[in-house]
């Protein structure tokens, strides 16, 4: 008899977690031994359970997905995980493969689809759909942004200004104008409120 495929959901919306434990309990070679959505307990819960694969959302309670990953994979560096978020943007992307995800799927696609994945990722195989390979392929190390620029750029999009993004990082306004100097150069943009569109649209920061 071959052995079932395990797997465990990390979701922050219950609802979505059912959808997919549906979609995977209709498989006769899948089942779902855990779920959750708080990233946290999901590392408790991986420990406990040991599941083949984990589909993993972006944005969780108490821990980001990239994060839990990470700290489930230097734990577990077997651990395989497909990533199921409505995050599209080349920075989200390339975070989660860098953290050890082998697949990344947008919500909303055909069931079929995250039934493929999640057997390819198994076989040991990455999958990216083309949309997402094609945003992964706009990702170039000469637009990464430094630690300190996605500060400042954080502290940009909750709407401070020059002299409360330098209080807040205690560095002066010159240096803060100087880092935004570099952030628009590295987004390709001319002004503040075209740097928060554009860093959102790529992943760098997340907008509520």
């Amino acid at each position: 008899m071959t052995k079932k495929l395990t797997v465990m959901i990390v979701d922050d919306h219950p609802v979505v977690r059912l959808g997919i434990s549906a979609i995977i309990e209709s498989q006769s070679d899948m089942t779902v031994v855990a779920e959750t959505g708080d990233g946290v307990e999901a590392v408790a819960l991986f420990r406990e359970h040991r599941p083949s694969l984990t589909v993993m959302d972006l944005r969780l309670e108490s821990m980001g997905g990239v994060e839990c990953i990470r700290a489930i994979r230097e734990e577990f560096p077997e651990a395989r995980f497909v990533v199921l978020t409505t995050y599209r943007g080349d920075e989200d992307i390339y975070q989660a493969l860098e953290a050890g995800a082998s697949g990344y799927l947008i919500k909303g696609m055909p069931r079929q689809e995250l039934l493929t994945a999640l057997r390819q990722v198994q076989n040991g195989e990455k999958y990216l759909p083309a949309a997402v390979d094609a945003a992964l392929a706009s990702h170039t190390p000469e637009r990464e942004l430094s630690l300190r620029e996605k500060e400042v750029l954080a502290l940009l999009a909750a709407g401070r200004c020059n002299k409360e993004i330098a209080s807040a990082l205690c560095i002066s306004e010159i240096t803060v104008k100087c880092h935004l100097s570099l952030i628009y150069r590295r987004l390709s943009v001319t002004d503040r409120t075209q740097a928060v569109v554009v860093a959102a649209q790529r992943g760098l920061i997340h907008l509520l």
